[in-house]
């Protein structure tokens, strides 16, 4: 700490991290949301290179992540750009659910990753899969690694916007929940590497992603999120499933798909008539790892859009913050379509 005003800020969303089971035997039956964020900070154990001193806590929400809004993402977002422009802050702590983490760590991602590295400085997103309570809870161990990942030396690894769980690391934008128990559920698949000891190809790759990336996407307000929604793609997939929409106030529908990103023939009718009424489509997959490319394994219809290595979940918040990022470009008199926007938070290297 350079001075007695300098801190980590932890902000606190709620989740599980925060959730008390009625037996602490068992994790299973809980109330995620339960302890402010202060206490968790006394959880704590020495080590992590920051007193508690030093650490200062905002708590915006306390919630189970599964009930996450829109307007709590625009909240955050601004919170957390607010604290990356506070000189006295030093990296900044984000406590949250894993149920939705993967899409907070998408939108965090695409509109403050450039700010945070040009401020050097770094965001971390953690969470728990045990409530506190319970005699293994995982939450503590969590916060401590986040705590030292935040302060640690720039030339060992950049200033981005991060995730640690279980003793690993990896870039907030490679969450995805791939495991209903396990204590590396949401990381479980993502590119990582231990927190202690970093990968020197884990590395490189964060390194192409910083050079190849374009500015921060704008956050939306609160009122203003575009209307998006996901259909799944099944056997036995109906027509009205996609029609029910074409008369609603939508902007945008996420598919996801079978395989790599197929769609059911029943759809290919309905799903081009509401893109002709300007609705975006974008094709993930439901398989939940691997990537969605355009006109695989057949040719696409005209204004689509793949997700790449996005879930659809991920997709969806990109989607959303692509239509915004367009409507204000029309406005200033840009020519950027969604796709374009779309394009610079999902197409990053392999």
């Amino acid at each position: 700490m350079k001075s007695p005003n300098q801190h980590i800020l932890v902000i606190g969303m709620g989740g599980t991290i925060a959730g008390l089971a009625k037996d602490p035997e068992n994790p299973s039956a809980y109330r995620a949301g339960q302890i402010a964020l202060e206490n968790l900070i006394q959880t704590v154990q020495p080590g992590t290179g920051v007193a508690q001193g030093e650490i200062r806590t905002l708590q915006l929400a306390n919630i189970d992540s599964r009930d996450l809004s829109e307007a709590l993402l625009t909240q955050l977002g601004f919170a957390v750009r607010v604290a990356l422009d506070n000189p006295d802050v030093l990296g900044i702590v984000v406590t949250h659910g894993t149920d939705t983490i993967e899409e907070t760590g998408l939108f965090l991602d695409a509109v403050c990753s450039k700010q945070a590295e040009r401020l050097g400085k770094r965001v971390i997103l953690t969470g728990a899969m045990l409530p506190s309570n319970h005699p293994q809870a995982d939450g503590p161990l969590n916060l401590q690694a986040a705590l030292h990942w935040a302060q640690m030396d720039l030339e060992t690894c950049p200033a981005v916007v991060f995730a640690i769980f279980a003793g690993r690391v990896c870039l907030a934008r490679d969450l995805a929940k791939r495991h209903t128990s396990e204590l590396n559920a949401p990381l479980r698949d993502a590119p990582s590497s231990p927190v202690h000891l970093i990968n020197p190809s884990w590395l490189s790759r964060i390194r192409r992603i910083q050079a190849d990336s374009g500015p921060d996407i704008a956050i939306p307000p609160e009122d203003a999120w575009p209307w998006v929604e996901i259909l799944t793609s099944h056997a036995g997939a109906r027509p009205e499933t996609v029609l029910h929409w074409q008369n609603q106030a939508i902007q945008g529908l996420v598919i996801a798909g079978t395989g790599m990103g197929g769609v059911h023939s029943a759809w290919h009718k309905p799903l081009q008539a509401i893109a002709e009424k300007g609705v975006a489509i974008v094709k993930a997959s439901r398989v939940g790892a691997g990537h969605v490319h355009l006109h695989l394994p057949e040719t696409d219809p005209a204004g689509w859009v793949a997700a790449g290595s996005l879930t659809a979940s991920k997709a969806r918040i990109a989607l959303q913050l692509a239509l915004y990022a367009a409507t204000e470009a029309k406005q200033g008199g840009k020519s950027m379509t969604w796709q374009d926007f779309f394009a610079r938070i999902a197409v990053l290297p392999e």
